[in-house]
């Protein structure tokens, strides 16, 4: 359990790992050293999942190799081609943090729902576990939000876990599909009104509250949308706080 008691969330919209120039690496971003400092543990448990890429073992890898020089206590949850724990809800509600890649957000929902993991993952969330993820694993504790999992076109997507009663943009400033479709998507009710973040930029819920944007770029930023009368939108640039190197 955190120290305060609370239930967290963080949906980074990009930027939880950086390339290294340490023999072809990854770094972890500050934005997951601000999640992890939520736990309030000094040698927190953090777990992996690579759902969304099909338990893929190199970003697995690439996980584990992020957190080299960091004091956790890493292990990680898969799927394929069965649990590779004796009990996933344990597992789960043992974890301090629990980061969830990105991907195929769509695959992911549909395997979790399958495994039970969907109320696995509420059990452990309003127990204390810190839940975070990028794009995949930013989207799906909402609602839903734009997805690729059908194809390069993107699609609206509403089978998110639903913890947070809001849709959600990730790659805001990366993807020029992202914002006209989020809107779109609001605008018509086929979603709900939410929150969207830049590269770099995370969301950070408390409870089904969102309390605050953090990011790693100062050129990063968040937003909030809403639905202005019949078929428009009205959004709104939210100011991140810069988290210090």
């Amino acid at each position: 359990m955190n120290r305060l008691g609370q239930s967290h969330i963080v949906a980074i919209g990009g930027g939880s790992f950086r390339p290294s120039d340490r023999y072809g690496f990854m770094d972890a971003s500050g934005l997951l050293r601000y999640a992890l400092d939520l736990t309030g543990q000094d040698r927190p448990k953090l777990g992996l999942m690579a759902t969304a890429v099909g338990d893929a073992s190199d970003w697995l890898l690439k996980m584990y190799g992020a957190f080299r020089d960091w004091d956790v206590e890493l292990s990680h949850l898969t799927v394929f081609p069965m649990p590779n724990v004796a009990d996933p809800r344990e597992w789960m509600l043992e974890q301090d943090m629990i980061y969830v890649s990105g991907g195929s957000v769509a695959n992911l929902a549909a395997l979790w729902r399958l495994h039970g993991f969907d109320e696995a993952f509420e059990e452990a969330w309003r127990s204390g576990v810190v839940l975070a993820g990028q794009s995949a694993g930013a989207l799906c504790w909402h609602v839903g939000g734009n997805t690729d999992s059908f194809g390069p076109e993107l699609r609206p997507w509403a089978e998110g876990l639903a913890l947070l009663p809001y849709s959600c943009g990730v790659h805001y400033n990366s993807d020029p599909q992202r914002r006209p479709l989020l809107h779109e998507s609001i605008a018509s009710g086929e979603l709900p009104e939410g929150y969207a973040a830049d590269e770099g930029v995370a969301l950070h819920y408390v409870d089904r509250e969102f309390i605050q944007a953090v990011t790693v770029d100062p050129a990063g930023y968040a937003y909030k949308i809403e639905r202005d009368g019949e078929g428009r939108v009205k959004e709104f640039r939210v100011e991140p706080r810069l988290l210090t190197p």
